[in-house]
């Protein structure tokens, strides 16, 4: 009885009856869920979570029926739009978005600039060649996804649908069945109110700014109206998939299993043989975290069904709320996987945990964690130097320099943009290997889209040839390259906009031959990079960079030192950069 009155109490706290916009689903969730882990009683876990059952009837009911314009405006920035699932992500702005980038194939045939970017002849072209569709594990995905379903096909839109997919797998969908363009309703790692919507054109890659933009100032001007030429009046944005024609299933994994078969000869890497050296190698044990993302619906099929007590699914289970945690390949998210391995017996082990929509992965062996940072490099060092594959590696400017130093010691040379995977456009196909700090990867010869399960792949293939783990080879290389100890962090502060680009413009005085007191110790600025806000690299390679964000009233800044015990010191330069220009009290 008295939980009954704890979930009732939290329940009139947030929700008022028939309200959808004064209510706060999902902080009552938020609280609901964390009540339900506090409790060990099988009943009060019960009880707990049929709350958390009744208010996502409600989260349904807003999906489906609030017409309402989004509470937050919809912006399409790096990876696509995201807002409140309910109040922001519904069938109805769902539906918007979708005849927006529709738009986008009419103008084309004026805009040479779209269509270039579109990467399609015109708007019958991309009917035939259709597009593909998918979903992560959020709540309410597959009615999102239907809505945008019905928008195509009320448009003679062909249509692959691919269910609920990782964006790797419907990014090489694009291109195996060389669709127009493809949709994916994620947030990627975003907490758990969140949803999102994924774009990428015909180079099944991150779309880019002109594309972006335009779907932007399309999709606000269609929900203030209200209406759409090819958002017909009679539209049914829940008629299901068995009543659509032009709809063919899609197998998103395969897919991502024939380009990565198809394309052996660029990257070295043989899928099938390393899946089965894998089921035979007694001495590797994998620990994979899905985090309740859409990777568990591909871990049986990306091991080809094979079974062995030494594969460990973590967090596999279908669970909306990820647990309650923020669904983030984090360092306190993968702890889990480093307690199982650091139990296992075998001298190989190998632990990933990759977020919801399978974009981004992290390492383990049990003892070390391996960040993109480190990966990256690792990564780009064995294709180079053991499959015997040459080029340059690419890396945001954010990202580890680790990656500079191998490359400048091979004679490659290093692409270095902005941070967002888009960036890397015009170096695919040349690069071998393309990453940023935020544990995004991909290869020569695969998707321009960040995908975990290459990087996995990569993973296990480095493992297995070279009979070491991670953090034994990450060893040898920084013997070799040097040490670099990445961090990073963000502060809210109280501008936005110019504002803030005004107010960060004063770090312009740590230019070029200034002294910088790290700690105790003076350090020269040696070289300033300022194509993403300001990287200041010092006379030792260390360094710190300073950016705001696109889309909040916050200052992210990275830093990299060449030890361990001087990273620390670098984020408090940082904060007392910001602090001397007024950003921070």
């Amino acid at each position: 009885m008295e939980i009954r009155s704890a979930v009732q109490h939290i329940l009139d706290k947030y929700i008022v009856t028939d309200n959808h916009p004064a209510s706060d689903y999902f902080q009552a969730i938020k609280e609901l869920v964390h009540q339900r882990n506090e409790t060990g009683d099988h009943e009060e876990i019960n009880l707990w979570q049929d709350a958390v059952d009744q208010v996502y009837v409600l989260v349904r009911d807003e999906i489906l029926h609030n017409i309402t314009p989004p509470v937050t405006q919809v912006k399409f920035g790096t990876s696509g739009w995201r807002g409140q699932l309910g109040k922001d992500i519904n069938i109805h702005s769902v539906s918007c978005v979708t005849a927006a980038i529709l738009n986008l194939y009419l103008e084309m045939e004026t805009n040479s600039e779209i269509r270039e970017a579109l990467g399609v002849h015109d708007f019958n072209d991309m009917r035939q060649q259709g597009c593909v569709i998918g979903f992560d594990n959020r709540f309410g995905g597959d009615l999102l996804a239907l809505s945008a379903v019905n928008v195509l096909a009320a448009n003679d839109v062909r249509i692959y649908y691919a269910g609920e997919a990782t964006t790797g797998t419907l990014s090489a969908s694009v291109l195996e069945k060389k669709a127009a363009f493809s949709i994916n309703l994620t947030p990627s790692h975003n907490p758990l109110e969140y949803g999102g919507f994924k774009y990428n054109a015909a180079d099944a890659g991150p779309a880019a700014p002109v594309l972006t933009d335009r779907i932007t100032a399309l999709a606000r001007q269609i929900l203030e109206q209200n209406a759409s030429s090819l958002i017909p009046e009679s539209i049914d944005l829940t008629r299901p998939l068995a009543n659509i024609t032009g709809l063919d299933n899609e197998n998103a994994l395969a897919s991502w299993q024939n380009l990565v078969r198809k394309n052996e000869n660029l990257h070295g890497l043989d899928y099938d043989s390393i899946i089965v050296d894998f089921a035979t190698s007694p001495d590797l044990v994998i620990a994979i975290d899905c985090v309740h993302g859409a990777s568990r619906v591909n871990i049986d099929d990306f091991f080809k069904n094979q079974k062995p007590e030494r594969l460990i699914i973590l967090r596999g289970t279908e669970d909306v709320t990820f647990g309650g945690i923020a669904p983030e390949p984090s360092s306190s998210n993968i702890a889990q996987v480093q307690s199982v391995l650091r139990e296992r017996k075998e001298t190989l082990k190998l632990g990933a945990i990759i977020d919801p929509d399978g974009d981004r992965i992290r390492f383990s062996d049990g003892t070390t964690e391996i960040s993109m940072n480190q990966f990256g490099a690792m990564a780009y060092h064995f294709l180079h130097e053991i499959k015997g594959k040459k080029g340059m590696v690419a890396k945001t400017v954010a990202s580890s320099n680790l990656a500079n130093a191998v490359a400048k010691a091979l004679n490659e040379k290093v692409f270095e943009p902005r941070v967002g995977f888009k960036e890397f456009k015009p170096v695919i196909g040349k690069a071998l290997v393309y990453f940023e700090e935020s544990d995004g990867i991909s290869i020569i010869g695969h998707t321009p889209e960040k995908d975990a399960y290459i990087g996995l792949l990569l993973a296990i293939d480095i493992v297995l040839t070279l009979q070491k783990n991670l953090g034994e080879y990450l060893e040898v290389i920084e013997n070799q390259f040097g040490t670099y100890c990445p961090d990073r962090d963000g502060v809210e502060v109280s501008q936005q906009g110019e504002e803030l680009i005004s107010s960060l413009a004063q770090l312009e005085k740590y230019s070029q031959g200034v002294e910088v007191k790290i700690g105790d110790t003076a350090r020269t600025i040696k070289e300033v990079i300022t194509i993403d806000g300001r990287k200041m690299i010092f006379d030792d390679n260390s360094w710190i960079m300073i950016r705001p964000s696109g889309t909040e009233p916050k200052v992210r800044f990275y830093v990299e030192a060449r030890s361990g015990s001087e990273t620390a010191l670098l984020v408090k330069t940082a904060k007392s950069m910001l602090a001397e220009i007024g950003l921070l009290t």
